[in-house]
């Protein structure tokens, strides 16, 4: 059956349950009117009219079960509503048939419900897309694009492909794929993903992949095979059922030989049905996997749900995984006479026309300070080499150097830094001869280390680290992480053998984020694809994929699968637990089958109810930001990476005067100076009267942020402390030999106070407010490039 046909049939099936619903309604309704008007023959007609046209809907229902293996509880209320219509009871039928299709439509409309994120994201998949050549537009089906077509995108339309801008600017809503409520802007030559809505003016994109091969046609593939009917929660459920339906039959036949009456063998069918953990764990189960979907994450199914949440060992993957999985500027060092600003201006010229990861580093580092970069001419890339060509009409090399100058002293310094960092040189030199060079690395996730905290949490007690990259920067990242387990330069095959290893040992999950993963991503229990970058091996191989480039959400899977087996399993025992309640009640004969119909309905509400709170997640371990605080975060989020490069002026000025405590020196400390007492103490004292109590009632008391006020003061001290040294230099005219030492002390200490201060407010509160920031805006990137040229 093709889809549309499908979907013509779904529709009137999904009437089944609230048409339903409303017959046996009004048949009750009308029944009770004809009653009290003194027409009981046409009230009992009404009533008998509204069980039989339930009996026949619960004997296909019945029926399906079994043919699917399942021995479910329905059997019940088919015995229950044949039982009052045989013994008379005909009101108390009328009520088990509102009971059963009441129960049967809220079931069906809190999948729905629950599943509306999973439906969303299928039904918001592109289907076409606007072709540009030349001065014409037109509208060609979603398959016939090809790769390098320029593509126009509308205001409100889905980007189609996976593309790179080709316009300057463009304003995305990407949360559909990420979760993120907030609009996000992309420039030119930034990569975009298919799926995401055009929340401004209509831009260009060059394609850079067929829709088959978009990241949201992988979404789509994996969200359309999620769902919970395999799920061992659900298996549970049914073995609940197996013993339970047997024990109802006892008691109701136990009842029936001890009193004689057939009416109290009814009551007892009464109140047994339709049995709430039926529907109380799948839709437990199913709204977990709605509120996976809201937070940008894809399940498979249920399985691999269940299994997440039963996990105890974490396997991952290093670069893309824990770390950015793209390098960074981490420094920029210059020959003696020469600038460090220069330098990158330079690099980052002849940069431009190389597709080299580290060369969109450095183009990337020189455009956030606001560079203005000179367009080079012949230029010539070597693999392996690096980019020559001609700027300024010099000759300029970035890359490898072409003969050894690490002789030099300060070239030696960089190469000591360069291993110490662990990080990749790109050198710079002009006209054969080397004048600087870029010290570039990938860097660690911000949110990794708070939520590595959280897995432990959540249950986690071996974490596991595998890479194909060197030792030192792998047990680096151990470190840092504090990890249980470090394994460094892995081919693919090493890391499946691993995983074996340790799944032999626990329920294991592996996350990673390239072709490499994908086998050891097969290997373990459950396999999570860090998939935000597009449709790839590991996406395929994983039961779990991240749409969104953050590994937190990781965590919060984690979370959603226990919190919802808890709550399937919360609903399913104490829906039995009533009902068992009811029905010794009822086999004593305290409970009529028509009070006791009404009994069970209050229960199955109930259950079901209870089942729903999946969809909004623990309440003990989610923060509820309030907007306000929320868009405080982001504002010192932002202001922590425009004065990133300031805080390194510490350092720099520190390193001056370790060379020679002359007037440059002095005059480089005092500029510190006043970076540090205009721009970085204003800030943090903005952070402690408005960010933090701000953040004491989110995070429950004022203690989570005491420490972090303790720094406060301590960044002041320091400060206050340098500046006294400049006080008394300037009296003299110069830095004394007695100053030196403790100067020294001071900016160097108050650079890795500061260092270490900013990370720890990024992973314990700034990751709060959601994802990474952008770039600082254009007016401080200026002022920025400014402040380090000075």
């Amino acid at each position: 059956m093709d889809a549309p046909a499908r979907e013509r049939w779904r529709w009137p099936a999904r009437l089944v349950e609230p048409v339903l619903a409303a017959v046996t309604a009004v048949a009750l309704t009308a029944g009770g009117i004809a009653w009290l008007a003194g027409a009981p023959r046409v009230a009992d007609g009404c009533w008998i009219a509204g069980t039989v046209l339930a009996v026949v809907p619960a004997v296909v229902w019945v029926l399906a079960a079994l043919r699917r293996g399942r021995f479910g509880v329905d059997l019940i209320a088919v015995l229950s509503l044949v039982g009052t219509l045989l013994v008379g009871e005909y009101l108390a039928g009328a009520l088990i048939a509102v009971m059963l299709a009441g129960g049967r439509a809220l079931e069906a409309a809190a999948e729905r419900r629950a599943s509306h994120d999973l439906r969303a994201l299928l039904e918001h998949a592109p289907r076409f897309a606007r072709r540009r050549v030349g001065a014409a537009v037109d509208v060609i089906a979603l398959a016939d694009v090809a790769v390098d077509d320029l593509l126009v995108v509308g205001p409100g339309e889905v980007v189609p492909v996976d593309g790179r801008m080709a316009s300057p600017v463009a304003v995305l809503d990407e949360s559909v794929l990420t979760g993120e409520p907030l609009q996000v802007e992309r420039t030119a030559g930034e990569p975009l993903r298919s799926g995401v809505v055009n929340a401004g003016s209509a831009f260009e994109m060059q394609a850079t992949a067929t829709a088959a091969d978009s990241t949201y046609a992988q979404i789509v593939r994996l969200a359309a095979e999620a769902g919970a009917e395999n799920a061992p929660v659900v298996r549970l459920a049914d073995r609940y059922a197996a013993w339970f339906l047997p024990l109802t039959l006892l008691v109701s036949g136990a009842a029936w030989l001890a009193s004689g009456s057939a009416v109290r063998a009814v009551a007892v069918l009464v109140v047994a049905t339709p049995c709430p953990l039926l529907l109380a764990a799948p839709v437990a189960i199913v709204s977990g996997l709605s509120r996976a979907s809201r937070r940008g994450v894809v399940i498979r199914g249920g399985g691999a749900l269940e299994n997440l949440g039963h996990a105890t060992t974490l396997v991952m993957d290093k670069t893309g995984t824990l770390t950015m999985g793209r390098p960074v500027v981490i420094d920029v060092a210059a020959a003696p006479g020469r600038d460090a600003i220069e330098i990158l201006r330079v690099a980052a010229s002849v940069d431009q026309m190389s597709p080299h990861v580290l060369a969109e580093a450095i183009v990337t580092a020189a455009r956030a300070r606001g560079l203005q970069l000179s367009l080079p001419a012949d230029v010539i890339e070597e693999p392996g080499r690096g980019v020559t060509a001609t700027l300024d009409g010099r000759r300029v090399h970035v890359g490898k150097l072409s003969r050894d100058t690490a002789n030099a002293e300060w070239a030696r310094a960089v190469v000591n830094r360069a291993l110490l960092d662990g990080a990749a040189i790109a050198w710079v030199c002009v006209d054969d001869r080397a004048t600087g060079a870029v010290l570039l690395r990938d860097p660690l996730r911000r949110h990794a280390p708070r939520t590595v905290r959280r897995l432990r949490e959540a249950g986690l007690n071996r974490l596991v680290m595998l890479t194909g990259d060197r030792a030192e920067p792998a047990r680096e990242v151990g470190a840092v992480l504090g990890l249980d387990e470090v394994y460094a330069e892995q081919s693919p095959a090493d890391k499946v053998a691993a995983v074996r290893a340790e799944k032999d040992r626990a329920v294991t999950v592996m996350v990673g984020d390239g072709v490499n993963d994908a086998p050891a991503l097969a290997a373990a229990s459950v396999g999570v694809a860090m998939g935000a970058r597009g449709a790839t091996a590991s996406s395929e191989a994983a039961g779990i994929v991240l749409t969104t480039d953050r590994l937190e959400r990781l965590a919060d899977a984690m979370d959603i699968a226990r919190w919802s087996r808890r709550i399937a399993v919360q609903s399913a025992v104490a829906g039995m637990t009533l009902s068992l309640a009811a029905m010794a009640v009822a086999a004593v004969g305290w409970l009529p089958p028509a009070v006791g119909a009404l009994v069970q309905e209050g229960i199955d509400v109930a259950v079901i109810l209870n089942a729903l709170r999946a969809l909004r997640g623990n309440p003990d371990i989610e923060v509820d930001l309030p907007a306000k605080t929320e868009q405080m975060l982001r504002r010192f989020d932002a202001e922590h990476d425009e004065l990133r490069d300031a805080v390194d002026l510490l350092r720099d000025a520190a390193d001056q005067l370790t060379a020679a405590a002359d007037q440059p020196a002095m005059e480089a400390v005092r500029h510190a100076h006043t970076v540090l007492t205009e721009r970085i103490i204003p800030h943090e004292r903005a952070e402690e009267t408005q960010l933090y109590p701000a953040l004491a009632h989110p995070l429950g008391t004022s203690e989570a942020t005491a420490t972090m006020s303790r720094t406060h003061a301590e960044i002041q001290r320091l400060s206050d402390r340098i500046g006294t040294h400049l006080a008394l230099a300037q009296s003299t005219g110069a830095i004394g030999p007695d100053q030196v030492d403790d100067l020294l002390s001071c900016l160097y200490g108050l650079h890795a106070l500061l260092r270490l201060h900013f990370l720890q407010e990024e992973e314990s509160y700034f990751t709060l407010a959601g994802d990474e920031p952008g770039p600082p805006p254009p007016e401080r990137r200026q002022t920025l490039g400014h402040e380090l040229s000075r």
